[in-house]
């Protein structure tokens, strides 16, 4: 199946391509700025759907406004009306359209040329009227306001509100495509065009967000970026990172036992980290009341041991690198970890909560 897609160089059509030419059998036509309009007229004539993302939103005279939508929508309508075929067409319009200025008037005209075509040729269509979309590739201080927090949040710049309160409905690009392609390549006949969800947010919020992810970073913090609005952002905020950002130091903890180092703190769900051992080290010897850890040995040899604080009940077990199996710490059992091979061993630890040193939760106990 061959898509053709207008506005290729743009933020939306940028990720609708990528993941349409994931798919098997599908071939993108892409058309932009630097493609003339007979060159526009002959990939009509090959395409086996119409994606119609190019537009005008700032011009240098409101003519081009007319001319860079409503004109333009309609050289796609003839040109796939001449071919005899029933091709769809997907549009992305603007919100702006049931206003009465420039930009939306040839929004307007673009929907009801598509919609004339549609009448005439029986071929379905899809008019999006979308909110402020948002998600990596799009271009900061241009027309969206995530993009510019983002960049500028990344780079250390200042961003600025004239309104704090003002409330943003966002759709994030990925769930964009994801409605898209359902169109293209539907599994049911809808006509429904509202990509959800929608996010509400207000600047102040946005912009406070943004900063946490920035400056988690010092403090080894994570926010809660599994699902929803936290998630695409801070997917977002990561895309306007340059490959000098792409890493950053931790401090490594060393004694004559080894090294420990913490990774990663989340909001509610503890902490990650690694240590080392020297062969022949012995690691732990305490207990805890509340507190549980699992470990799991990456590189070399070890035997857990444990005892019951209150019956002295003992038990022991051995783990290696070459068979990846997690130990779990047991609230009321002190415990230890001894190298036992002849290399350096490197233990992996996740434990439920964040160390806290006015409140560690960490006894001594030989066992």
């Amino acid at each position: 199946m061959r898509i053709l897609i207008t506005g290729a160089n743009g933020f939306i059509a940028r990720n609708l391509s990528v993941h349409l030419k994931e798919m098997d059998g599908v071939s993108v036509l892409e058309f932009s700025r630097k493609n003339t309009q007979q060159e526009l007229i002959n990939m009509c004539s090959d395409a086996d759907a119409v994606v119609h993302l190019a537009g005008i939103n700032r011009p240098e005279n409101d003519d081009e406004f007319s001319e860079g939508n409503h004109h333009l929508t309609e050289v796609i309508c003839n040109a796939l009306k001449s071919t005899g075929r029933k091709i769809p067409i997907l549009f992305t319009s603007s919100i702006q359209a049931k206003l009465n200025n420039p930009y939306g008037s040839s929004k307007l005209a673009a929907e009801n040329a598509i919609n004339s075509y549609s009448k005439t040729t029986g071929s379905n269509v899809f008019i999006y009227r979308l909110p402020n979309v948002f998600g990596k590739w799009c271009k900061p201080n241009y027309n969206s306001v995530v993009a510019t927090f983002c960049y500028n949040i990344v780079n250390n710049l200042e961003v600025n509100i004239s309104d704090p309160n003002v409330e943003l409905n966002l759709v994030y690009i990925d769930d964009v495509v994801k409605d898209f392609v359902s169109k293209i390549f539907p599994k049911e006949i809808t006509n429904t065009t509202e990509v959800n969800p929608v996010y509400n947010i207000k600047l102040s919020e946005l912009a406070t967000l943004v900063r946490t992810f920035r400056d988690d970073n010092e403090l080894l913090n994570i926010e809660r970026v599994g699902d929803g609005l936290t998630r695409c952002l801070y997917s977002t905020y990561l895309s306007y990172k340059t490959p000098d950002m792409f890493s950053y130091k931790l401090m490594s903890h060393k004694d004559n036992r080894g090294v420990f180092v913490e990774m990663l703190k989340t909001k509610d769900s503890g902490q990650f980290s690694y240590f080392t051992a020297h062969p022949g080290v012995t690691r732990g010897g305490h207990y805890h009341h509340s507190k549980n850890e699992k470990f799991l040995v990456i590189k070399g040899d070890a035997k857990f041991k444990f005892r019951n604080i209150v019956t002295n009940e003992s038990f022991e077990l051995n783990t290696s690198g070459q068979t990846p199996e997690v130990v779990e710490t047991i609230p009321g059992w002190s415990h230890d970890i001894t190298n036992e091979g002849d290399e350096e061993m490197i233990v992996m630890l996740w434990a439920n909560e964040i160390f806290d040193s006015k409140n560690p939760d960490t006894y001594s106990s030989s066992l």
